[in-house]
Parts: C-alpha cells; sequence; structure tokens
C-alpha cells in the first residue's frame, strides 16, 4: 500500500509513463523510497534504491514496487539490470506491465539473476492507480472521461444564440472540474459550445500542467477571437478541411465517417493517454453511442429549467457501476463502464 500512496505523488508529473512507487525493506523496516515523478526522469526503484543510506543493506533487503520494472532503454536504462546489479535477493511486484517492451521482460530478467519475485499483490489496486496507462496499452486509446452539470429536470442549458450559460456548478464543484483538467492530458468541446461559452479550457482553479485543447470546427466556422485560439496553450482543430490557421493546430478527418475512431488514433500517435469530455449535450451523447468512454461525472444542481438543450443519456446505466458524492446544494454521480 505505501507503494501506491508513493506512486500517487507522481499524478500530475509522470505521465506519459505510469506513476510507480517503491519501497526498499531491510529486517522489517523501511530503509528507502521513491516515486516516479516526472517522464524523462529517474523511475521510482532509481529513486528508492539511491535514498539508501547504507548500500551494503541491499543485499539482504526486499524491494517492492507497484508496477514491474522495465526492461528496455528508454529515457532511462533499465530498473531490473539496476536491482539486479545492486544485488537486492527478493522483488515483490503489484502488477505486470502491460507495455510490450517490458510485458514480462523485467520480471524474467529478475528471476534469471536469481531474484525471488512474487507478483500480483494488491494488483487490481496497482493497475487502478495507472487506469489511463493501462487502457493506452490494451486498447489502444486513451482513458476517457465524461463530464456535465445538469439541472433537477434533465437539462444542461437553454436554448440560446449568445449570452452566458446557465450556471448548474457551484464554487465548489467549479474547483473539482479544474482539478479534473489538470489530471487529463487532453480536452474536447464541440462546434456550440466553443462558439457560445468561449471557454479557456485551462486550469485555473488549481494547480497542474495546461491539457491540449481540442474542438470539432468542421468547416472553420469558429471566430479566431475565442479564448481557444489565444496561444495560451495548445489548440487542436478537428476539421475537414486542409488548411492551417493561426494559434492553433488541424487535424484533417473525414466526416463522412466517425470522426471519433480517427481522433482517437491521432491522440495515441500524439502519446495522449487521457481525455476529458466537457461538451456538449451533442459529443457527449457521441462519445456515449460509440462506446468511447471509461467514467463519467454528472453533477446534479436542484435548479429547474423547463426547458433547453436535454443532458445526455448514458446506454444501460445500470451496467456500470454508479456511487454518489455530495458537494453542498450539488451532488455527483459517478459512472464506471463495465
Amino acid at each position: 500500500m505505501r507503494c501506491i500512496q508513493l506512486a500517487q505523488n507522481g499524478k500530475l508529473g509522470a505521465a506519459p509513463n505510469p506513476m510507480v512507487g517503491a519501497v526498499v525493506v531491510c529486517d522489517g523496516r523501511i530503509i528507502g523510497e521513491g516515486y516516479h515523478a516526472k517522464c524523462g526522469e529517474a523511475h521510482a526503484e532509481v529513486n528508492a534504491i539511491n535514498s539508501v543510506k547504507d548500500e551494503s543493506l541491499l543485499h539482504r533487503s526486499t524491494l517492492y514496487v507497484s508496477l514491474e520494472p522495465c526492461a528496455h532503454y528508454g529515457k532511462t536504462p533499465p530498473c531490473a539490470k539496476l536491482i539486479v546489479s545492486k544485488g537486492i535477493p527478493k522483488v515483490v511486484i503489484g502488477c505486470q506491465d502491460p507495455f510490450s517492451k517490458v510485458a514480462g521482460k523485467g520480471i524474467e530478467i529478475l528471476k534469471q539473476a536469481g531474484c525471488e519475485v512474487v507478483v500480483g499483490v494488491l494488483e487490481k489496486a496497482c493497475q487502478d492507480l495507472n487506469k489511463a496507462f493501462f487502457t493506452v496499452q490494451l486498447k489502444h486509446r486513451p482513458f476517457i472521461t465524461l463530464k456535465w452539470a445538469q439541472s433537477a429536470d434533465g437539462f444542461m442549458d437553454v436554448e440560446r444564440n449568445d449570452g452566458e450559460p446557465v450556471k448548474l456548478s457551484s464554487p465548489l464543484t467549479q474547483l473539482i472540474a479544474h482539478k479534473r483538467r489538470a489530471e487529463h492530458q487532453a480536452i474536447i468541446v464541440g462546434t456550440q459550445t466553443a462558439r457560445l461559452d468561449n471557454p479557456s479550457l485551462n486550469v485555473r482553479d488549481w494547480c497542474g500542467p495546461q491539457p491540449l485543447r481540442i474542438v470539432i470546427d468542421k468547416d472553420l466556422t469558429l471566430p479566431r477571437h475565442l479564448h481557444l485560439f489565444d496561444g495560451s496553450q495548445p489548440t487542436l482543430v478537428v476539421t475537414e478541411k486542409n488548411e492551417t490557421i493561426a494559434g492553433a493546430m488541424t487535424l484533417q478527418v473525414d466526416f463522412n465517417q466517425s470522426i471519433l475512431p480517427q481522433l482517437m488514433e491521432e491522440l495515441q500517435r500524439r502519446n495522449i493517454q487521457s481525455l476529458l469530455v466537457e461538451g456538449g449535450s451533442k459529443l457527449l451523447q457521441s462519445f456515449i453511442d460509440e462506446g468511447l468512454w471509461d467514467e463519467a461525472y454528472v453533477e446534479h444542481c436542484p435548479q429547474v429549467l423547463g426547458h433547453g438543450i436535454l443532458s445526455p443519456s448514458l446506454i444501460n446505466p445500470k451496467k456500470s457501476f454508479k456511487k454518489s458524492l455530495i458537494m453542498g446544494r450539488n451532488y455527483h454521480i459517478f459512472y464506471n463502464f463495465v
């Protein structure tokens, strides 16, 4: 469990690498620990081993690590070979790494060197720790989170051509929304949301990296004065036009086919492991209809609108695990796709 706690310290910096924690134990006492803080920097095992003050103790220690030690040369040398070189006799691993360049190879290096290896301790918790990383490796697409707020009678907003959107979120849930943005590598909205709401799609009320902003704009009709084109952070415009625009990148796709698989392929190419879908209703529903979602956070507000834009409808929500979280006057229902 301590490895999992340590790993979570890399939540905002490790991506696209997985979060990993490691602990060195000798004679029932922790003598070293570490985690992977940032992509390109030392891995958890390296930091844990380097934190041990008396290296001679490593020869009778056990290394606990939440994910299989890497076996390949990337931005850093393979951790499995470091463990062997330090003479650590026993390694306890939470779960196997699904990445093709590791996928059991790290375990094999340790075993061939004579290490005692135990695999599968708190396995489900260790897999859940890196659900985005596992989704990319196994499903070949980003981990997708849906998020919206709705009124007590099931509307997201009133019908409008301009003006401010109805405010359904509370200050507390707005804070949580920015935390969620910081925890995702990309965020997407549709054309109407971009035009009517002029969102910045940035992290203002939380600490963390800014996500890649993605907007659907088939005919490139969105005004260039929108915040999405201010150059403050990267923006990717999904369009059918073969054109370049100032302040953003473009991705040309075929709108005669479903654009979402095409977008997923591009995001995987860009090594984007997590995507937050913030709206509007039509875009959210398209992700739901195609089964392209892993989690959904639906915020329920007591306000009654009476008319307007209907909220998306989750397909067979009873088949999805759900739980509620009260946040002041509003409450969240969390759905996990199963």
